[in-house]
């Protein structure tokens, strides 16, 4: 007997259209429902038993957290109702993120898998269907389960925990920058090479429930000539938690490390976070207390964010919230 594997669509180029075949830039994101993504690729049927739900009809930019929530309860109806993986279809640009708050929230070892496109699906050369097929058979398969949330595109499988983009238009735009890709679609079937060894999913502390309601954790960016205008509003705007996209090893220019001081000593979670892309936040070259801030380790700002938010949904402390990074 086929597995079933429950397809939920949230948008994105995958489902878009363009005025003309050789347009791969210029398009409507979101546009095309299942039936057309599925029309393009017959050989799912192949592969498992199908059904689909739409949960969004977006251009991945503008994801939110609210539609997080629909998504996650979706997840949870559809194994409810016996499906064996979920895949869920999604725009590239906020992929990373949706991936690493279900990774954090979905309590499963069942395979879900995000995938998408970055091509539209009217392009002579789209990459979606092949990465729909990918997703339903990774979703279907034994070697997926208890890996966490998994992202495949361009044959690449990615844990969510790693994965983020790293191109704006090219069809190789995803790479997990310090660990590798998990494994690879190979004749139809994954191999992966790796496992993640952090916690997630089954084993994580932390509920979906908790996006109705997430507390209001701001990125700042680190730059030459920044100034301490940014980090005042954001505590001033009732900042639970700041990310500080650093340069280099998360280090925070010296006009901004005063007033990050003084939020910390308030109160306000102060993550460090690195802006090059790759590498693990290590050592405090703020001139501050160790203890005041916490280190992203390898956590891009946008992922530091959302388990910031997690982690203050549960708990101010500051000493289980490190310990929160250190584990997840």
């Amino acid at each position: 007997m086929k597995p079933k594997i429950s397809v939920l669509t949230t948008g994105g180029t995958i489902a878009g259209a363009a005025a003309r075949s050789e347009m791969i830039t210029g398009y409507r994101a979101g546009v095309l429902g299942a039936d057309t993504l599925f029309a393009a690729c017959p050989a799912l049927s192949d592969v498992a038993a199908i059904d689909s739900a739409e949960v969004a009809a977006i251009d991945s930019k503008d994801m939110t957290e609210a539609i997080w929530l629909r998504l996650a309860a979706q997840i949870e109806e559809a194994f409810a109702s016996g499906a064996a993986g979920i895949v869920i279809t999604h725009g590239t640009d906020t992929l990373e993120e949706t991936a690493y708050f279900l990774h954090l929230t979905m309590k499963t070892d069942k395979p879900i898998v995000l995938t998408g496109a970055m091509r539209p699906a009217t392009a002579l050369s789209a990459d979606g269907p092949l990465n729909l097929l990918d997703a339903v058979r990774l979703a279907a398969s034994p070697e997926a389960h208890g890996q966490g949330v998994l992202a495949v595109l361009n044959g690449e499988i990615h844990s969510a925990r790693d994965i983020q983009k790293v191109h704006t238009t090219a069809v190789q735009a995803f790479a997990s920058p310090d660990v590798g890709a998990l494994g690879r679609m190979e004749q139809g079937a994954p191999r992966f090479r790796r496992r993640v060894l952090t916690r997630h999913t089954a084993r994580s502390e932390f509920r979906f429930e908790s996006a109705a309601a997430l507390p209001y954790v701001p990125i700042l960016y680190g730059h030459a000539g920044a100034d301490s205008r940014l980090a005042a509003a954001a505590v001033e705007g009732g900042a639970a938690g700041i990310v500080y996209a650093g340069t280099g090893d998360g280090s925070i220019h010296e006009a901004v490390r005063k007033p990050l001081l003084s939020a910390a000593e308030k109160g306000v979670v102060v993550v460090r976070a690195s802006r090059t892309g790759a590498g693990a936040v290590l050592s405090d070259e703020s001139g501050c207390p160790e203890a005041y801030f916490i280190e992203a380790d390898t956590l891009p700002p946008a992922k530091a964010r959302i388990l910031l938010a997690l982690a203050l949904s549960e708990t101010k402390e500051r000493a289980k919230i490190r310990r929160m990074f250190h584990e997840y």
